[in-house]
């Protein structure tokens, strides 16, 4: 193995039908309002994680949760995940503000991601 390091879970996206009335459900589990408030994502900072709400699954059509673990090297962690049967399903791409991010398949059709700052 390639040194792609895992550093944890760093973000959980939910897909959610309504964000006005999911918002006030996750703003109370947490504590706090979200610190990102816009029509097509809500976003919470809780400590070193982030929870985002996405609407209507937003253009990657999620269905469920997806996981996102932060790793060193994206590119090395994607060939490690293929290599052990994984599919990716999203390459990696920026989302902006130096963050790459990919999701791929698990041999039972989970959705998992990583991420990478730069």
């Amino acid at each position: 193995m390639t040194d792609s390091s895992n550093l944890g879970i760093k973000t959980v996206l939910h897909p959610v039908s309504d964000v006005e009335k999911a918002k006030p459900v996750y703003t109370a589990l947490l504590g706090f309002p979200p610190q990102t408030d816009e029509p097509y994502y809500v976003g919470f900072e809780t400590g070193d994680q982030h929870i985002g709400l996405v609407p209507g699954g937003g253009p990657q059509g999620m269905t469920s949760p997806v996981v996102y673990w932060e790793v060193s090297d994206i590119e090395a962690k994607l060939a490690e995940v293929t290599a052990a049967g994984a599919i990716v399903k999203e390459p990696a791409h920026d989302v902006g503000g130096g963050r790459l991010v990919a999701t791929f398949t698990d041999p039972d059709g989970n959705v998992l991601g990583v991420l990478q700052d730069r």
